[in-house]
């Protein structure tokens, strides 16, 4: 692949935040007041005041169901430096998933998040690995002070959607 392809990559990935399916949304061992929308949504993520955070021990289970086939490129998962996420496993494509038979699946990919992630660098996927991806599951496995409490306070889906619109198609359309 050449440098200039590359970047075009680069350049086209959005935040896939648009293309959540907030119906199907579902963290497991969240605490009931510091819920995953907290690290999320819009809006509630920029508040660093506003965490998702574990309940009865460090461990978290977020999956995320889009609503169009996504080709995911990085995610960004913002904590403190105690309680910010530590191993992370991303699942592509795996639903139902729990804490009872998270282990019995290879994840697609696995990131051991360092300080330098948790204040927002991204952690750069297997991009073959998240090409056709209609869900996420991301397994926070521990955190960096094996604390019993996680804390995130931002997470952010970098990629693009795999069917692109041509606006001039759709505007060729209109004219007629």
């Amino acid at each position: 692949m050449s440098a200039e392809s590359a970047s075009a990559i680069q350049r086209n990935q959005v935040d896939l935040l648009d293309f959540v399916d907030w119906s199907g949304v579902e963290c497991l061992n969240q605490s009931g007041t510091h819920s995953l929308p907290n690290a999320l949504k819009q809006g509630y993520r920029e508040d660093e005041g506003l965490v998702l955070e574990s309940d009865a021990d460090e461990q978290l289970l977020i999956y995320i169901p889009f609503n169009q086939v996504v080709k995911l490129h990085s995610i960004i998962i913002k904590g403190p430096e105690e309680e910010g996420p530590k191993t992370v496993k991303l699942f592509s494509n795996r639903e139902h998933m729990g804490f009872s038979n998270v282990n019995d699946f290879p994840p697609s990919d696995t990131a051991v998040l360092s300080e330098d992630n948790l204040k927002g660098k991204p952690v750069i996927l297997k991009y073959v690995k998240f090409q056709n991806v209609r869900s996420l599951t991301v397994f926070v496995e521990d955190n960096q002070s094996s604390s019993d409490i996680t804390k995130v306070q931002k997470i952010v889906l970098c990629g693009t959607t795999v069917e692109t619109t041509d606006m001039k198609a759709l505007k060729k359309i209109e004219d007629h």
